[in-house]
């Protein structure tokens, strides 16, 4: 698939950076490939989840709009401006320019100090966000009306947070897609994969194997991706504007490619 991140910068304008977006649900590998493709082509790699809001922002918006907003993720936690100036700050960048990228401690849950941010050097060929909600489509207000998991059901009976989410997928979000050059939709084979991705994740970052993961660390994350099935499962269906979609097996292997 790195090859394919490379005939999409090289479709992209030549004056400037190409803005390619990498998609897909937690644990697809999106962040790997931009990664990847970032060294293959000098293109600065940065994730969606390095530019949440602070943990500070993310309390007045549950105070003032609703408490699941506390927890980082779904649309509405993320400093799409910063990220949007991020990128403009890149595409001028001169060949002695350091840039830096933005961090963020997902163990604290707060932004990293901004003298601890790694640095690019000169001007990037591209710039490769990976992302998982970038793309997806807003449901209406009849898709909205009924829970979907505990989590709607028992602290958002009434809809507001989704309603929110929802307004924020078809404003800020959809506006930050419309300048980019190109997104990639990695296509998980369904929601169930999802939780089993999220676990591997995890039992990496605790330098464990799968299937040591402790059980209330697996039960906690079931809890969390709840915090982004609505969004995710609107995606899988086909709720999600991409100029190319990969299909993935349950293992990550790529199949078929759509765009």
């Amino acid at each position: 698939m790195v090859a394919l991140i490379g005939r999409l910068i090289a479709a992209a304008p030549a004056d400037r950076p190409a803005r390619i977006a990498l998609v897909g649900a937690q644990g697809s590998g999106k962040t790997t490939l931009g990664r990847a493709a970032a060294a293959a082509f000098g293109a600065a790699q940065v994730s969606i989840d390095d530019v949440y809001l602070t943990r500070a922002e993310r309390e007045a918006m549950a105070r003032e709009v609703h408490p699941l907003f506390l927890t980082r993720g779904p649309p509405g936690t993320h400093d799409l401006a910063m990220l949007g100036a991020l990128m403009d700050r890149l595409s001028v960048a001169g060949p002695e320019d350091e840039t830096p990228l933005p961090d963020f401690d997902k163990r604290g849950d707060d932004r990293v100090p901004t003298d601890r941010w790694r640095r690019f050097r000169g001007r990037p060929r591209a710039i490769l966000v990976d992302a998982w909600c970038l793309g997806a489509m807003a449901e209406d207000d009849a898709a909205l009306a009924a829970p979907i998991n505990a989590l709607e059901r028992d602290h958002d009976p009434d809809g507001t947070w989704r309603r929110a989410v929802n307004a924020f997928v078809a404003g800020p979000y959809a506006t930050f897609v419309a300048g980019l050059d190109a997104l990639v939709f990695l296509q998980a084979p369904g929601f169930d994969v999802v939780l089993d991705w999220r676990c591997q994740q995890e039992a990496d970052l605790l330098g464990v194997a799968p299937d040591d993961l402790p059980a209330h660390e697996r039960a906690r994350l079931a809890g969390f991706i709840q915090y982004f099935e609505r969004v995710t499962r609107r995606m899988l269906a086909g709720g999600v504007r991409a100029d190319v979609t990969v299909k993935l097996d349950r293992n990550r292997r790529p199949g078929p490619m759509a765009g």
